[in-house]
């Protein structure tokens, strides 16, 4: 927790994520998660990581150490509706599902998480996921309240 402590959310008043465009506050908020993670790497992403286990571990993740950038602020979403970026339908499901996931697989993995592949995740999944308007009907895996999986595991998947 230290870790994600000391990382930029870490201010007690972060500035607020404004830039004027959706694709710049995406890429803001996305610019803090990695931040974030690389504040303390691995300790951050494990801590992080733990988080999508626990929804109230995720809560006190987001109130104590402030914004972390793994979830879609309702400032920013509510700025991009006012300036005709977003329909009202905007689902943050997109973002919370998709962003610090993705992050943190690529970190994993040791693949490149720069400013470069940060716009095109921007570009080309997140922007128009978001405007699609579509209601996923789930809350994403960082919202602090991730959808519980329905699926049962079998005891055996293998035929016998």
């Amino acid at each position: 927790m230290a870790a994600i402590k000391a990382g930029p959310a870490a201010q007690n008043n972060p500035e607020p994520i404004d830039t004027g465009s959706l694709r710049g506050d995406l890429l803001a908020l996305l610019e803090r998660l990695e931040s974030t993670m690389d504040a303390g790497e691995p300790v951050s992403l494990a801590i992080m990581q733990a988080g999508l286990r626990d929804p109230e571990l995720c809560e006190f993740i987001e109130a104590s150490a402030g914004p972390t950038g793994a979830r879609l602020t309702e400032a920013v979403r509510q700025a991009a509706i006012a300036r005709g970026e977003l329909p009202e339908s905007a689902d943050p499901f997109a973002y919370e599902e998709i962003a610090a996931a993705t992050l943190i697989i690529r970190k994993l993995n040791g693949l490149s998480t720069d400013a470069s592949y940060r716009a095109a995740l921007v570009d080309a999944v997140l922007i128009p996921a978001l405007r699609s308007g579509i209601p996923a009907g789930q809350h994403g895996i960082f919202s602090g309240s991730p959808t519980p999986s329905t699926h049962r595991p079998t005891e055996s998947r293998t035929p016998r």
